[in-house]
């Protein structure tokens, strides 16, 4: 197959989602809603990191408190009602319909430079896709930089393997069972190992060709959660500071639309976790019922948080 990165392209929602679930890459200089969705997510960055530049707090603080500041920082993020109404916005700037658009809660990533802290709070990612850990196959991810990065601080994306089999532990993961168990856990506690399953090849990765897409802060990349992709290690000397949020379509999900099923083997289904851009409602119960798999037993369906200052990965 062809890799091609549409960069700003006159694509409607339709199109766009098509393209992605064929594999490809969209990506979008930056938009009014993504720049004020950054601008609230830098306002709480340097709140927390005050007086340090957050960028190079790294060098001037110990790892433990970067982890307990990281570990209030990002769920306050989360939960932030200032953050889903950006989203909101930027969704419908973005030619989504609302009415059938939902998404989960956006997230504050990071990524250390130097291997500083790449564990728990802070985690590296090794390549995955995002169907390893229950995220149906019409889910897209959208990715947006918070700061302006570089191709040694970026993310990679792994052409070869879209609808190519990978050896991948993900029959372990069961969503319900991880929300149960996982989800909510002080991951801020992580400092020099992550004890947590997180779905990962058992197989060697030819990590190249790869595909480093670089916009500037507050520009868009969307793709597939079967997209495979990981953390590039992180040699910049700055912190990344990214947001990322994931996104279904209704039609796509009743449907069954999506990208083709290659090697996911993980029970359960995140269908839950997504609401909708309008009035905030979850996926109707009989189209979620299409995605479970009986798996459910005694987990949590739905991960809810018991108050903000619980870290979610």
């Amino acid at each position: 197959m062809n890799n091609t990165i549409y960069y700003d392209a006159q694509l409607t929602d339709d199109e766009r989602r098509k393209l992605i679930f064929e594999g490809q890459l969209v990506a979008y200089s930056p938009r009014e809603h993504s720049l004020a969705l950054v601008g609230h997510a830098r306002k709480l960055i340097e709140e927390a990191f005050a007086p340090l530049d957050p960028e190079t707090a790294q060098y001037h603080m110990p790892v433990e408190q970067y982890a307990e500041v990281l570990g209030k920082l990002k769920p306050h993020f989360i939960h932030h009602p200032e953050s889903k109404k950006h989203l909101k916005g930027l969704l419908a700037e973005m030619g989504a319909d609302p009415e059938k658009t939902y998404f989960d809660v956006p997230k504050m990533r990071s990524s250390t430079s130097d291997n500083y802290l790449t564990t728990g709070i802070a985690y590296a990612w090794h390549p995955h896709r995002d169907t390893w850990y229950s995220a149906p196959p019409c889910q897209i991810n959208w990715w947006i930089p918070i700061y302006d990065f570089r191709s040694d601080n970026a993310m990679a994306f792994h052409p070869k393997y879209w609808n190519r089999a990978v050896k991948n532990d993900s029959r372990s993961h069961n969503y319900y069972e991880w929300n149960k168990q996982h989800r909510g856990g002080h991951v801020s506690q992580f400092l020099k190992a992550d004890p947590r399953p997180l779905s990962k090849p058992i197989e060697t990765i030819e990590i190249d060709p790869q595909i480093r897409i670089i916009v500037p802060a507050g520009g868009i990349i969307l793709f597939s959660a079967a997209q495979l992709h990981s953390s590039v290690p992180n040699t910049s000397g700055k912190t990344r500071f990214s947001i990322d949020f994931r996104v279904v379509n209704v039609d796509d999900a009743a449907a069954r639309r999506g990208a083709p099923h290659v090697d996911e083997e993980c029970t359960g289904t995140t269908m839950r976790d997504y609401l909708r851009g309008t009035d905030l409602s979850q996926i109707p119960a009989e189209i979620v019922a299409l995605y479970d798999d009986g798996a459910q037993e005694d987990g949590e369906l739905q991960y809810k948080p018991k108050d903000v200052s619980t870290p979610s990965l």
